[in-house]
């Protein structure tokens, strides 16, 4: 089982989201649920592309974190 890391953007009425260790694999949804679901649907489908076309698998890299500065 691998973990990728998604980026989730408040975009007009929804949301949208991408993965920075799958270019082009993006998903949109009218709440952070609905676009977290259709992300894991949207992975498993670019995945499953990928390994249809005989191309590697990438290796999850990305990581996030957050710093604190005094505003």
């Amino acid at each position: 089982m691998k973990k990728y890391l998604i980026i989730i953007e408040k975009a007009g009425n929804g949301f949208s989201a991408y993965s920075p260790d799958l270019p082009g694999c993006v998903s949109t949804g009218r709440s952070q649920e609905e676009v977290e679901k259709n992300m894991r649907e949207a992975i498993a489908f670019h995945l499953a592309g990928l390994r249809e076309e005989g191309q590697p698998v990438p290796e999850p890299q990305s990581y996030s974190a957050y710093v604190e500065l005094p505003v």
